[in-house]
């Protein structure tokens, strides 16, 4: 978004220009077709900028006034749908400039006084990150308060616990939804952490070297709801780090998502039989009558993909960029603007998706009992009565690998063990061996009852951080 269009068809920097630009560089360079979605931050700029105007005397209050009316007119036109947008129109920088200056006449051709599209575009598109970053972050508490609500129904449930996919230990269902709870929180925190960055106005900076004229920066910027103004004027409008910090969090929330909803293709298949997805959030096949397929939990997973390439997408645009501006970074706005749909859609539907689905404990427990999966209880029983761990482990293995070529169980096995015997034996019955988790933040009843504890603690705490959102 550079170039410097008014009305009447002409480019804000026709003066410069003998003739008109070729309808090839046009095409190619309009970013109106995208940028328009930050119409509500560039007017709420451009109000700000005026006001500032005024308050340095720039402009008289008079005309203040007549192009703020201007401003509150092309709102209500855009918002309405009434808004005629024209060929020339670039950007929605120039179509708003170019209509205020037909509502205010000379009042409005003063609108761009101090301005550059370069500061201005970087003012709208911080203002823009701000609102929608804070938006997904509350759509993922919100994510996250269906995880503890699923928890919560379900304290006695306990399922395997993987990993490298292979059973391993029982773990309870709380422990296992709230594992996906503790990841989403802190890119909550990542969000708010990125936020501080982005909380700073670039407006003021101009082209790259602020102005001769007696601009209020800090005006403007409180003006705006920025937490402070720009300290560097050619890194204000020569820098996107926070569009790449903003797509670095909203990568990682979608990667978060695609894990949990991989899980959710596994828990919902035959295989498993872990949980049943609800109709509303499953789709069927236009072949296979039998088929109830969790195209939600998949799109999640792919779309990580998506996600991904957006973000190293604008990396690569900005690793050799000399400053301050350069017109590359009208490249920000379309993967920060899809990566930000893609996440909140996937929340909401995701959301949806775990809030409605049915858990199977029946399957659940009869995985998690497998007897291999008292291993380690075996070993550490072993242990607390003074064999060394090595040698535990090497007992059990010898007693798990016998068990497995069928021909005994290994309860019968440890049963009649000279280190174990009858008392080990007892470990490997159903649903022992998940109460013996006992450590804090481990799996078992008594840690995970104090973890529901702290996760709604840490929920409130989220919210208590993002706010009311804006009205």
């Amino acid at each position: 978004m550079s170039a410097d269009t008014g009305s009447g068809g002409q480019t804000l920097w026709h003066g410069r220009f003998e003739g008109g630009p070729a309808a090839e560089l046009m095409a190619y360079t309009e970013s109106l077709s995208f940028d328009r979605r930050l119409w509500r931050d560039d007017i709420e700029g451009s109000r700000a900028h005026v006001r500032g105007l005024a308050r340095s005397s720039i402009i008289s209050d008079v005309e203040r006034d007549q192009v703020l009316l201007a401003l509150d007119v092309v709102a209500n036109e855009i918002e309405s749908g009434l808004f005629v947008f024209l060929p020339a129109d670039e950007d929605i920088h120039t179509a708003v400039e170019r209509r205020v200056t037909e509502l205010a006449g000379a009042a409005g051709a003063k609108l761009h006084t101090g301005r550059s599209r370069n500061d201005q575009s970087a003012t709208d598109v911080r203002l823009w990150t701000k609102r929608e970053l804070a938006g997904i972050a509350r759509r993922v508490v919100a994510l996250q308060r269906v995880l503890l609500d699923r928890a919560r129904e379900h304290p006695d449930v306990y399922l395997p616990g993987y990993t490298h996919l292979q059973r391993a230990q029982p773990v309870m269902l709380a422990h296992h939804l709230l594992a996906h709870g503790w990841a989403l929180g802190r890119e909550v925190d990542r969000v708010l952490d990125a936020l501080e960055r982005i909380d700073v106005s670039p407006l003021g900076a101009g082209a790259l070297a602020g102005s001769s004229l007696p601009l209020d920066p800090d005006g403007t910027a409180a003006d705006l709801g920025f937490a402070r103004r720009f300290e560097n004027s050619l890194d204000a409008v020569g820098s996107r780090d926070h569009v790449a910090e903003a797509l670095f969090v909203l990568t990682l929330i979608g990667i978060d998502l695609s894990r949990l909803g991989e899980e959710i293709v596994l828990w919902t298949t035959d295989e498993f039989g872990f949980a049943k997805l609800d109709d509303a959030y499953a789709t069927g096949s236009s072949m296979l009558p039998q088929k109830k397929n969790p195209d939600i939990a998949e799109l999640a997973r792919g779309k990580a993909g998506r996600l991904i390439g957006d973000l190293t997408g604008f990396l690569a645009t900005m690793k050799g960029l000399p400053l301050s501006y350069n017109r590359d970074y009208q490249e920000d706005k379309e993967p920060l603007f899809d990566a930000v749909d893609q996440v909140r859609l996937a929340l909401g539907a995701m959301s949806g998706m775990i809030a409605t689905m049915t858990f199977v404990p029946d399957r659940m427990r009869a995985a998690a009992d497998a007897e291999t999966t008292a291993a380690t209880d075996l070993a550490e029983w072993l242990v607390q009565r003074g064999m060394p761990f090595r040698d535990a482990h090497a007992v059990v293995g010898a007693l798990v690998r016998e068990a497995l070529r069928g021909e005994r169980s290994l309860r019968s096995l440890v049963d009649e063990h000279p280190d174990l015997g009858p008392d080990a034996a007892i470990l490997v019955a159903p649903g022992v061996s998940v109460t013996r988790r006992i450590t804090p933040g481990g799996a078992g009843p008594v840690p995970v009852a104090d973890q529901l504890e702290r996760f709604a603690a840490e929920l409130d705490r989220l919210d208590e951080a993002l706010g009311a959102p804006a009205t």
